[in-house]
């Protein structure tokens, strides 16, 4: 796997684990517990190698006034700023140069500053793990390609609503960039050799 350019690690919606349970109010797969301390050992390795790391964290007013269209589908209400199962996943701690970007749709870039993050970068890949694959995940990647981003979902990393949706997603991000799918295996060696 060749990473291009300048790599950013995107951790998107990794928040609840070890809080009480996940996001609430939201369907899941299954195995996010599991994938956690892997992630936690990538976002270690990214650092120890100069890879910026950037958190996105969804987050809605209790009211949910702020939540838009999300609660005509299949999702209740979830990612209240109050709720401790809104947090960031235990073990994953920003440090104080990284930026932590609170989003209140499921696309990274709408409405936020993760552009502007990305450019202060100056990001070419865009490494993503995190949930749901087939909402934040999938949003965030398409977003991403149309920003002229190289995209590397990172597909033991991610997880999705159901295995149904989770592949359907990787399959619709592949389609978008052939070489969009990897494995934690291929982008820990292409990190460490760098």
């Amino acid at each position: 796997m060749d990473i291009i350019g300048n790599p950013v690690l995107v951790v998107v919606d990794i928040q609840g684990i070890g809080r009480g349970g996940g996001a609430g109010g939201i369907p899941k797969m299954g195995g996010a517990e599991q994938r956690l301390p892997r992630v936690i050992s990538l976002i270690g390795l990214c650092r120890a190698k100069g890879v910026p790391v950037v958190f996105i964290q969804e987050v809605h007013k209790p009211s949910m006034i702020d939540i838009g269209r999300e609660l005509d589908g299949a999702e209740g209400p979830h990612c209240a700023e109050n709720d401790e199962r809104t947090q960031l996943a235990v073990g994953i701690e920003p440090t104080p140069e990284e930026f932590v970007i609170r989003k209140r749709r499921y696309s990274a870039f709408f409405g936020t500053e993760l552009e502007i993050v990305l450019k202060a970068y100056k990001a070419s890949t865009l490494l993503m793990v995190g949930g749901l694959t087939d909402v934040c995940i999938h949003y965030t990647a398409v977003d991403a390609h149309q920003h002229d981003y190289h995209i590397k979902v990172i597909r033991d990393l991610v997880g999705g609503s159901s295995l149904r949706a989770h592949e359907a997603a990787l399959e619709a991000i592949a389609y978008l960039q052939r070489d969009a799918l990897v494995t934690e295996a291929e982008v820990v060696e292409a990190i460490t050799g760098r």
